[in-house]
Formats: C-alpha cells, structure tokens, sequence
C-alpha cells in the first residue's frame, strides 16, 4: 500500500490524537497531580483531590473523542474500514485542533515567564490540525475522482 504525503500526515495527526487520549487516561490512574502537570481546568483537578466523578468521567469523554479523530483519521486513507460521516467529521477535527493550536499563542507568556508547556500543546495542536487539513483535503479529491 503506497500512501501519499496527506495521508501519511493524516496517520501522524491521528497517531498524536490517540497518544493523547492514551495521557488523558493515564491521568486519572496518576491522581491530581498528572491533572496538575498536565494543566487540567482547577475544578478538574479539584474533582481528582476530592475523589468525586467530574474528572474521571471528564477525562473519558475527552480521550473518547480524541480516539474517535484517530478513527476518523483512519478511515480516511483506508487503514480501516469506512465510517460514516468522515468528511464533515475530518473538516471539523481539522479546525478544532487549529483552533486550539492557535488559541495558546496568547497565553504562550504568563505573569510567571514563557509556558514551556503551552507551547508545546500548542503547536502539536496546530501540527495536528494541518494534518487533518491536509489529510480532508484529499479525501475530498479521492471522493470526486471516484464520483
């Protein structure tokens, strides 16, 4: 199986999305202090500390919806079986990690100095998002060339 550019881009973004997922699980196996490092919202974090659902059940959600863009990802060039809705779903995952790549940028510099950390989320976010837009732009022109 020979595979083009986009779409060895597109495995890469849905490899991150699935190592994500992976560190989002392992937080809640580490306690609040993987939540802490790993920059969770304070109510998250607050919810580890206090053994309550919120951050266990948060966590889940999230890792299942990065799992799902690693599906997605997939299923576009072929590695599995097709999944419905792949287009609008690739073109969604592209602009949300875009998104969330670019909205670090301001936050880069704290009161506190430079944020290693945002800037590494940051730009893996941005890288993955140009892979999902790379990776939709050819399963769009695989589409039309097959139509």
């Amino acid at each position: 199986m020979s595979l083009s550019v986009k779409s060895k881009l597109l495995i890469s973004g849905g490899v991150i999305a699935s190592a994500a997922a992976i560190w989002h699980l392992l937080c809640i196996w580490g306690g609040p202090s993987w939540f802490a490092f790993a920059r969770a919202p304070k109510q998250i974090i607050d919810s580890a500390q206090q053994g309550t659902l919120l951050a266990p059940v948060g966590t889940v959600i999230v890792a299942g919806l990065m799992f799902a863009c690693t599906v997605f990802a997939f299923s576009a060039v072929g590695l599995i079986r097709k999944v419905p809705l792949v287009k609008p779903a690739l073109i969604t995952i592209a602009l949300l990690c875009a998104v969330r790549g670019l909205i670090g940028i301001p936050t880069f510099v704290t009161a506190a100095g430079v944020d290693i950390w945002q800037i590494v989320a940051s730009t893996v976010w941005l890288y993955v998002g140009v892979c999902f837009t790379a990776g939709s732009i050819e399963h769009s022109t695989a589409l039309k060339s097959v139509t």
